[in-house]
């Protein structure tokens, strides 16, 4: 008859748990446990003293190389890119590990501690933000120093760094984050303090920041802490509140004066260099007058002694040269002309300067140019026309 027939004994061949509807017996359940266990120590011996054939030292062996191969398994790490795995054996550095994977002694008896040498890590000096950088507030024990003239500022800070050399970040510093912090505060003073509250709060920004990055950086190189600082950034660096008005006012003023100061300086560069191209051109004229002076004494001085040197060798020519010259220089100046009527003593005047005026046809004749500036070839031509001329006066004159 079938387990599962209408008057069969209702046992599952294959569970042999019959028709149990409860849970199994916890108990029992123990006592089968500690009995496995023990017949497996006691190297296969049943209850009544058969041995099944293996031996119990096998059996210890067996557990023992099971569980070194896992204490061996447990020493595998893998290191992430961007990170340093630092080994130390027994608290004693052994090596700096790079990303991938690696292999250490397990524990307890070497322990590597991973840094991350990429993360970009900061603190915060004279104030405290939130997670979206919003400024809490002040800390004016930290963010309240005095300066050089002897006031007092608000300086905030933050300064962003990393670590750059992971054995010196673990084992040197206890704490670096509190230790730069304290660097920080120690360096930003001294720099405040040895500048005037007007280069801080103005022109200075930058200078500052700069000499305070250096300091820190000088300091904790001195520490061999392993940090690196990437900058240090100014948040704010104002007066205190209790005289930020009357700063205010200061600045306004000082900004007038710089407004006046530059409205002068463009009033400046606007007259003085017209000044100065008007003296140069001064100048020019100057030097231009005095050139021509000197050259026309040296050109009067010249021809001096040149008409020397003819009137020594012919004395009445050359003077008589000279009268005829000189008339002729006079007389070219005047409208007037004497004309002597031939055969008579009277002279006929004829005001050319009133016929001009009446009769613009009538030309005004050519008057002779001086040959004064064009030196004799020899004291005969010039002797020859003087000659004539001085011939014709005495006509004109009846003489």
């Amino acid at each position: 008859m079938s387990w599962n027939e209408p008057g069969g004994d209702k046992k599952d061949p294959w569970s042999g748990r019959g028709d149990q509807k409860g849970p199994p017996d916890l108990d029992e359940a123990i006592r089968s446990l500690q009995e496995k266990l023990s017949g497996f120590f006691r190297g296969g011996q049943e209850g009544d003293g058969s041995s099944s054939g293996t031996p119990p030292w096998k059996s210890l062996g067996f557990l023992a190389a099971g569980a070194v191969a896992l204490w061996g398994l447990s020493g595998f790490y893998i290191i992430n890119e961007g990170t340093h795995g630092v080994e130390t054996r027994f608290g004693k550095y052994v090596a700096t590990t790079q990303s991938g994977l690696n292999w250490h002694l397990p524990a307890p008896i070497e322990r590597v501690d991973i840094v991350d040498v990429k993360q970009q890590r900061y603190i915060e000096v004279g104030y405290r933000s939130g997670g979206n950088e919003q400024t809490l507030g002040s800390v004016p024990k930290e963010a309240l120093m005095l300066t050089k003239d002897e006031n007092i500022v608000d300086i905030r800070l933050a300064v962003q760094y990393q670590v750059k050399n992971a054995k010196e970040f673990v084992f040197n510093i206890v704490n670096p984050a509190a230790t730069l912090k304290q660097v920080t505060e120690s360096a930003q003073r001294g720099v405040i303090g040895s500048s005037e509250m007007d280069f801080v709060l103005t022109e200075g920004r930058s200078e500052v920041v700069a000499q305070i990055k250096k300091e820190i950086q000088e300091v904790m190189d001195s520490y061999k802490s392993g940090i690196q600082i990437t900058s240090v950034n100014l948040q704010d660096a104002q007066p205190p509140e209790q005289v930020q008005n009357a700063f205010e006012d200061a600045i306004k003023a000082r900004e007038d004066e710089q407004r006046l100061i530059n409205e002068a300086e463009a009033y400046s560069n606007d007259v003085v260099p017209k000044a100065r191209g008007a003296a140069a051109r001064k100048m020019q004229e100057a030097e231009g007058y005095k050139e021509q002076v000197i050259a026309q004494a040296e050109g009067e001085s010249n021809r001096f002694s040149k008409l020397l040197a003819e009137y020594t060798k012919a004395p009445d020519v050359t003077r008589k040269r000279l009268y005829i010259e000189a008339m002729e220089s006079v007389l070219s100046e005047t409208n007037t002309v004497m004309v002597d009527v031939k055969g008579s003593n009277n002279m006929l005047y004829l005001p050319l300067d009133k016929m001009i005026q009446h009769q613009p046809s009538i030309q005004q004749p050519n008057v002779p140019q001086s040959t004064a500036d064009q030196p004799p070839h020899s004291a005969v031509e010039a002797a020859q026309p003087a000659v004539r001329t001085s011939t014709r006066g005495r006509d004109a004159r009846g003489r």
